[in-house]
């Protein structure tokens, strides 16, 4: 069965760095558009960002401009996502995604464009 894990949530100050990874079971995966994606109680997934196959083209959502930095590995099948300068708002769970679109060149922003997702991973940032 494919799989997405996804590591490294956890408790920081604010101010603090974390860095998620997202392990993809399967080689398949190292051909796909990803993406992270957050959610808090009560709101909806969106995207936080997102990246084409290869790490050609990113995108991040305005207020993790300049603090987030998502990559990939793709001998690895593994994506990470390095968020520092954490702000209090930045608490959610965050999951990764893949975009069953073979050597996709762009990133994709919507979560209906995502067939497989991890399971999640607890950010909490204190202030």
């Amino acid at each position: 069965q494919v799989q997405l894990v996804e590591s490294g949530g956890g408790l920081v100050q604010a101010g603090g760095s974390l860095t998620l990874s997202c392990a993809a079971s399967e080689r398949t995966y190292s051909t796909y558009p990803m993406g992270w994606f957050r959610q808090v109680p009560g709101k909806e997934r969106a995207v936080v960002a997102a990246i084409d196959w290869n790490g050609g083209s990113t995108y991040y959502r305005d207020s993790v401009k300049g603090r987030f930095t998502i990559s990939r590995d793709n001998p690895k099948n593994t994506v990470y996502l390095q968020m520092s300068s954490l702000q209090p708002l930045d608490t959610a769970t965050y999951y990764c995604a893949a975009v069953t679109k073979p050597y996709g060149s762009r990133p994709f922003l919507h979560v209906y464009e995502y067939a497989y997702w991890g399971q999640g991973t607890q950010v909490t940032v204190s202030s």
